[in-house]
């Protein structure tokens, strides 16, 4: 069991750092990024009908750190919400009404 676990955690390593090195160059944007520019590809004359409400507020855009730092507070809050649902399945299981 040891060795399967210290096996996953060096493939997991190396998905992770191995795309750095081995292409030194490359740009690694996100999704938002690359649907934007299809979107521009297809219909250069596209408009948005929304604006995000954060911006429209500021009238201004959103540093990236802030970006990053709701991204975080939004999946902390998912993760919250995901293990507080598993925590109480085991415990039904544990208790024995989960059948």
């Amino acid at each position: 069991m040891k060795k399967t676990v210290i096996g996953l955690l060096v493939v997991i390593l190396l998905i992770a750092f191995v795309p750095l090195f081995a292409l030194k160059d490359a740009e690694f944007g996100g999704s938002d990024d690359a649907g934007s520019q299809v979107v521009e590809e297809v219909d250069s004359g596209f408009q948005p009908i929304a604006e995000p409400l954060l911006e429209k507020m500021l009238g201004r855009e959103l540093p990236g750190e802030v970006e990053s730092l709701l991204f975080c507070v939004q999946s902390s809050i998912g993760v919250g919400i995901l293990a507080f649902f598993m925590g109480r399945f085991v415990e039904r299981k544990k208790l024995g009404k989960g059948e």
